[in-house]
């Protein structure tokens, strides 16, 4: 079982706790995986718009900064 800190008391996780902190787990991985995704997206989009316009992304840097 896991284990969990109760107020200062290491305790097994009662089968409530375990379910709850397992469906947690799902839903942090899947967001996880859609941050990165999101992410990858953005970086490729951006390098997209550097390669149309023929420029560095430092160069993009020193035209908006």
């Amino acid at each position: 079982m896991t284990r969990i800190n109760d107020n200062g008391t290491d305790r097994d996780m009662t089968e409530q706790e375990l379910a709850t902190h397992e469906a947690w787990q799902k839903v942090a991985l899947a967001e996880a995986k859609a941050q990165a995704k999101l992410d990858a997206d953005t970086a490729a989009a951006k390098q997209a718009v550097l390669d149309r316009l023929g420029i560095t992304a430092d160069e993009a840097a020193l035209l908006l900064g």
